[in-house]
């Protein structure tokens, strides 16, 4: 490619730059159109079909069945009892944890991503305890905090009736 060449691309392409600058000014200073970016960032989407998502912030009430007695519980909208929920239905084997809790080991561990910080259960809380990836169910209080503890829910009945349970099946309530 010879100088001149060299020397009029060298021109043409800050003059292009220039231009579209130029442009982008342009229209940032005229009153939006219908169509442009900026007004349809400025209203709300039109509704459409419901998404899983849309369901995030509504609680999900499930059942526990202890001694085959039926105890209703609720689980909060956060994401780790959407999970836990994804798994139901199930019948879980209970140990005694400290004499405040049982604890059961899931089938899998369930996601934590966005769970909030450290919680104090109290009785009838559902838990999920992420370090050992096992649910609990508090049926006394606790009295302590711990860092892997994610509230999940809570029950909405006895909990009394859990301290003597060996076996759960959780499932969504109808």
């Amino acid at each position: 490619m010879s100088l001149t060449k060299r020397a009029g691309l060298a021109l043409a392409v800050p003059t292009a730059v220039l231009l579209a600058m130029t442009a982008c000014t342009d229209e940032a200073a005229s009153p939006p159109s219908s169509s442009s970016p900026s007004s349809a960032s400025a209203s709300p989407p039109p509704p459409g079909p419901a998404s899983p998502s849309d369901d995030k912030d509504t609680a999900m009430t499930i059942r526990l069945t202890v001694d085959g007695h039926p105890i209703d519980a609720t689980l909060n909208s956060g994401a780790t009892a959407r999970d836990f929920a994804a798994l139901l239905p199930l019948t879980l084997k209970l140990s005694d944890f400290h004499e405040t809790e049982k604890i059961a080991d899931l089938p899998r561990r369930l996601s934590t991503s966005g769970a909030p910080d450290a919680a104090e259960a109290k009785p009838g809380d559902l838990a999920y305890y992420a370090p050992w990836g096992n649910l609990a169910l508090f049926y006394r209080g606790s009295g302590s905090s711990d860092a892997g503890l994610i509230i999940l829910g809570h029950v909405n009945g006895d909990t009394e009736r859990l301290a003597t349970a060996t076996e759960v099946t959780i499932e969504a309530a109808s």
